[in-house]
């Protein structure tokens, strides 16, 4: 039985090496990790920036999209917020946990 339970391990350590990529160690004492979103540029960033924070008033106040003239002249662009939530989504730690299912006898 412990030899069964070593090769477990050994392959849940594997598993977890190929598919953890999402979140990464700070580099200090903290016990932290850190996600990163690519962006081409700063002018990119400072759009996605944009877009969550209208997004963010539009939630705040219904009406605000109808007196503010940021709002007014720029539409939300949600497929940018969505697109960048899309980014962050962990698919390889799912992945991981399917796996890891499948290894203990799930399905």
């Amino acid at each position: 039985m412990e030899t069964n339970e070593t090769k477990t391990l050994e392959n849940l350590k594997r598993l977890t090496a190929l598919h953890f990529r999402t979140l990464k160690p700070a580099n200090d004492k903290s016990k932290t990790y850190i996600a990163q979103i690519k962006f081409v540029n700063y002018f990119e960033l400072g759009c996605v920036i944009t877009e969550i924070l209208k997004l963010c008033i539009v939630a705040l106040d219904h009406d605000a999209h109808k007196t503010s003239t940021t709002i007014k002249h720029s539409p939300i662009n949600v497929g940018l917020i969505l697109e960048i939530v899309l980014e962050m989504f962990p698919m390889d730690e799912f992945e991981f946990l399917s796996d890891v299912a499948e290894m203990v006898g799930g399905k």
